[in-house]
């Protein structure tokens, strides 16, 4: 469905990584499935036991920065999380018509910032199966400044590091936590997506408009 975005209205894009450029079926593969598959082989437990294991372990620390470190689950883990993931680097890939998005906001000249919790050495993997580094002003994450984009402090960060009117900047994300706290820091324009993982049915990004591919949005 289209969805009516006044371009000429707008001068700074930012975007989220993982779910909104990227299809989140890598990630949601590696944390779901792959990982338990290694943990349960690792300590000679059944794969139900090591999902088990894990999820209360991520549930504890979700919207935290740690929730979204490598090296706080390496050495939590006790293993290779960037071997692992580089192990099925192969899954990484665009969502529908997201490179065609990032070559239309280089043609109508907006500053275009990537805006990810994802941590450093993940970002490098992401990038360097898929070359997008070449679409964005810069590639920006949460890492650098101490703080995820779940809280106030990443924005006020952000803020003072590439200087955006709030006013005339479009954000968007797949998380509704994520999204709410760059609606309360005052970002003018805001939008999810409906469906980041490109193997599950669409979520509901209420009470935020989402779009469910780019077409929905270029001119």
């Amino acid at each position: 469905m289209k969805t009516a975005i006044n371009w000429n209205a707008i001068d700074t894009v930012l975007l989220d990584m993982d779910g909104t450029i990227l299809d989140l079926h890598f990630d949601n593969y590696f944390w779901l499935t792959y990982l338990p598959e290694k943990f349960a082989i690792k300590h000679n437990i059944s794969f139900e036991s090591a999902f088990e294991k894990l999820s209360q372990q991520f549930n504890t620390l979700r919207g935290t920065l740690n929730w979204y470190c490598l090296d706080y689950w390496t050495d939590t883990l006790q293993m290779d999380i960037v071997g692992l993931k580089k192990n099925i680097q192969h899954k990484v890939a665009f969502r529908p018509q997201a490179l065609a998005f990032l070559q239309f906001l280089k043609q109508q000249n907006k500053q275009v910032f990537l805006a990810t919790n994802a941590h450093p050495r993940s970002l490098e993997i992401k990038q360097l199966n898929t070359r997008f580094h070449q679409y964005f002003d810069e590639l920006i994450t949460s890492h650098e400044f101490g703080a995820p984009k779940e809280q106030q402090s990443f924005w006020q960060q952000l803020q003072k590091k590439i200087e955006f009117d709030n006013y005339k900047t479009l954000f968007i994300d797949d998380s509704v936590a994520v999204l709410t706290s760059a609606q309360q820091f005052g970002i003018g324009y805001l939008l999810g997506i409906a469906q980041p993982d490109s193997q599950k049915p669409p979520q509901s990004m209420a009470p935020f408009d989402a779009i469910e591919n780019f077409n929905d949005i270029m001119l």
